[in-house]
């Protein structure tokens, strides 16, 4: 599969270098493209008090947050997720805490990129990932 965002996904997968995951060693980065076209990335952050944590796709939601005051610096345009494989080679996509907080900045028809270090991959709307996610909307 082709990258959609190739610039998402180099930032995703350096960010992942910098994770906090002495527990698990799972290291995961996730950058996020706002409407207004600021990108905001994030690492995930383990905790001994498990699950005390925090996903790299939180992290990057909090920095967007943090940084934009106007509503469409607010809102999510695209997200890429880096991670290994899981399961057998199965792509790994964000837990379902992220779905719904990504899907609060977002709309149902937003790209959530998945891709291993590799650059191997799959997309998904959000609505894929969470069909039945609450929302303003």
């Amino acid at each position: 599969m082709q990258l959609l965002d190739s610039e998402l996904y180099r930032l995703a997968r350096d960010v992942r270098a910098n994770a906090h995951a002495p527990y698990s060693r799972f290291h995961v980065g996730a950058a996020i493209r706002a409407e207004d076209g600021r990108i905001y990335v994030g690492a995930n952050v383990e905790n001994a008090s498990f699950p005390e944590g925090w996903c790299a796709e939180t992290s990057a939601i909090g920095a967007m947050v943090s940084a934009a005051s106007e509503p469409a610096g607010r809102r999510i345009a695209a997200v890429m997720v880096v991670a290994d494989r899981v399961d057998g080679g199965i792509v790994c996509t964000p837990c379902g805490g992220c779905r719904q907080r990504l899907r609060e900045f977002s709309t149902r028809a937003t790209v959530i990129e998945c891709y291993d270090p590799a650059g191997k991959g799959q997309a998904f709307t959000i609505a894929e990932l969470l069909p039945s996610g609450f929302s303003l909307d």
